[in-house]
């Protein structure tokens, strides 16, 4: 059985200190070597989770100790990952779809030019973008990365994300892209609709 407490009294030089498990229980010994991972060194009001072992001399000692953050981030790498699949199959889908209507001569092969030059150049901005975080210079705005999504760059965008590991866990960032990917389709289908071929007549 696992349970989850606080560490107190912990002495960094020796590696060693207590645990005051939440809702209340039996305080336990905490050594440093009892850490699965050891990421960080513990401090005083760290959250774990850990086995208590009741010894002989009546003391309980904290075992296989892992730190609640470690776990989170652990949980969240997994959701990104779920997302990042789903997102790949999507993404190939529709690339796949893209040559099978140019095959069938029902979408001209300037849209699909179209997409390889905006998803080319976003990469590129990514990946710019993402050297400019790392080292302190000026950073693409958001809005301009979302804008290149838009027109046409969106699977660009969605594998450098991915692949560069670059604006992938922002929550609010993903809805965004992921709106600008249905609106882009959505003008796509409109554009080969009967009222869409009427309006690029009427203007060209």
């Amino acid at each position: 059985m696992r349970f989850q407490g606080r560490i107190s009294n912990w002495n960094d030089d020796k590696g060693f200190g207590f645990v005051e498990p939440n809702g209340g229980g039996k305080r336990a010994f905490v050594h440093i070597k009892a850490f699965n991972r050891r990421t960080c060194r513990p401090v005083n009001g760290e959250i774990i989770t850990y086995e208590l072992v009741h010894q002989k001399n009546n003391r309980y000692v904290a075992q296989n100790i892992k730190f609640t953050r470690d776990t989170t981030k652990s949980a969240n790498y997994i959701k990104v990952k779920n997302r990042s699949r789903l997102g790949t199959i999507f993404t190939l889908s529709f690339c796949v779809g893209l040559i099978a209507l140019i095959l069938t001569g029902k979408i001209s092969a300037l849209i699909v030019g179209a997409y390889c030059v905006m998803s080319a150049l976003t990469f590129i901005t990514y990946a710019i973008d993402k050297s400019a975080a790392k080292n302190g210079r000026w950073r693409t705005p958001e809005k301009t990365l979302h804008i290149f999504a838009l027109l046409g760059g969106w699977p660009g965008a969605f594998f450098a994300q991915n692949i560069l590991r670059h604006k992938s866990i922002k929550n609010e960032f993903r809805r965004v892209f992921w709106a600008t990917v249905f609106l882009n389709l959505v003008g796509i289908f409109w554009l080969y609709s009967e009222k869409g071929i009427s309006f690029m007549n009427a203007i060209f």
